[in-house]
């Protein structure tokens, strides 16, 4: 069980790189756009706050892979982060895009159970 624990985790970790790099990085390309829904010139006005919400699920990533890296001791942090991922996850899916709570919300519920258990 803590292997899957742990394999969720990392899956989680990566996701939020993947967010770090389409937010900071991808915002006004055309990935960028398809996958947020947004025109050039909304992309443009939001960029700013796009690359600061990208710095923020890269805090997300760091923090798991850190819960990650500790080992069992790690616990209490890989609780925390995939806390923090399931409520980033469930106001994004409510406030957003319900495609959020599949995408964000699910794994890290999945994962925060699986840590529990093991």
């Amino acid at each position: 069980m803590p292997l899957l624990a742990h394999a969720v985790i990392a899956l989680v970790a990566l996701l939020h790189v993947w967010f770090l790099v389409l937010e900071m990085f991808l915002w006004e390309q055309p990935l960028g756009l398809r996958t947020f829904g947004q025109t050039r010139a909304a992309a443009a006005a939001s960029k700013v706050l796009a690359a600061n919400q990208g710095l923020y699920n890269g805090f997300l990533a760091a923090g798991l892979a850190w819960g990650l890296w500790l080992g069992p001791a790690g616990f209490g942090v890989k609780v925390f982060f995939l806390g923090c991922v399931l409520v980033a996850g469930i106001f994004g899916g409510l406030t957003a895009s319900r495609k959020i709570l599949l995408v964000q919300a699910l794994p890290a519920a999945l994962g925060l159970v699986l840590v529990v258990l093991s």
